[in-house]
């Protein structure tokens, strides 16, 4: 059977570093990849095609990768729901299975769509399964900033960060699911790889070791770890770092042996709830904001308003070359003088 494993998690979280790891030991990734740049000097082993399919999703929903609305899942699973876009994902996949029979997908974008996914890979017949990446959301929120720039809030980030991190845990329950920090790939990278193939079911992973896959322990650089901070430095509200706070620690026990239990995820569902209404509550504070910031309308006297005719002399001054305007003057004042 073939197999399909997505990795997903908020971006910034490792998920490069993981699917790279997965490359070297044997799984497809689709090409051509998105080139590598200077905030991601190792590739994101990221297929091209993955991330403009989701980009155009997402731009038809008014979601952004790093959305922190509750109701922008809504919004994704309205803009996937098309038979259209399940065909050509379909069609995607398909062929690319065809050519590997192991797979692995990686694109920040993919959480808001894995039930799109996870139908299509049902009825390819495909064996799905999931890699979710850990990392603190302060180091992610400083990532994200020097990669992405400025535009978006600390605190909208860490909100988008408890956002998609609790929907992506529950969108993988009841799958093969494996969660890895970043910490823990990075300081023995055989050990959670191994730990995570276990769990997947995949051999060429439960396999690795640094005297069997050389590459794949060269590729991993631990001084690529370049932004160890804390929440002080990166100016989140305190009610939303505690939420974000309060998510990670809850969500710990996911990436350790035995951990992933229902008390477990009873905890996340209620870091889910009290998330959503923290949400509704600042929407209902910022309304004035929102309504100052739409597009003015025209008042209605200005909108009917018509420009006013434009006269036969006027017209024939356009459409008349210059050098003959001085002509068809004189003849039009010939005329009335008739």
């Amino acid at each position: 059977m073939s197999k399909l494993l997505l990795v997903v998690g908020v971006g910034r979280s490792g998920t490069s570093l993981f699917t790279g790891i997965t490359g070297q030991l044997g799984f497809h990734v689709p090409q051509p990849e998105v080139s590598a740049d200077d905030t991601n000097p190792r590739g994101f082993s990221e297929p091209r095609w993955v991330v403009d399919f989701h980009t155009r999703l997402l731009k038809k929903g008014r979601v952004t990768v790093n959305d922190s609305r509750p109701a922008a899942w809504e919004a994704t699973a309205m803009a996937a729901a098309g038979e259209d876009v399940r065909a050509e994902l379909r069609e995607w996949l398909g062929g690319q299975l065809a050519e590997a029979p192991e797979l692995v997908v990686k694109d920040p974008r993919t959480g808001w769509f894995l039930p799109l996914w996870i139908d299509v890979a049902a009825e390819l017949g495909v064996d799905t399964s999931f890699a979710t990446m850990l990392r603190h959301p302060a180091e992610v929120l400083a990532s994200a900033t020097k990669s992405y720039g400025t535009w978006q809030t600390p605190g909208s980030r860490a909100a988008a960060w408890v956002n998609v991190t609790l929907e992506t845990e529950r969108a993988t329950r009841g799958g093969r699911r494996a969660f890895i920090r970043y910490d823990d790939l990075l300081r023995d990278w055989p050990a959670e790889i191994n730990r995570a193939g276990e769990l997947l079911g995949l051999a060429a992973l439960s396999e690795a070791s640094p005297e069997r896959n050389p590459e794949a322990d060269r590729f991993v650089d631990p001084t690529l770890h370049r932004n160890r901070v804390r929440w002080d430095e990166v100016g989140a509200p305190a009610r939303v770092r505690d939420l974000a706070e309060r998510v990670w620690e809850e969500i710990q026990p996911l990436a350790d042996p035995g951990g992933d239990t229902e008390e477990s995820r009873a905890k996340l569902d209620r870091a889910h709830a009290a998330f959503g209404e923290m949400h509704a509550e600042a929407e209902s504070i910022a309304q004035s904001s929102i309504h100052a910031a739409r597009p003015r309308r025209k008042p209605a006297q200005e909108r009917r308003q018509a420009p006013p005719p434009s006269t036969l002399r006027a017209r024939l001054s356009r459409r008349v070359p210059a050098p003959y305007r001085r002509r068809v003057r004189a003849a039009l004042r010939s005329l009335r003088r008739s």
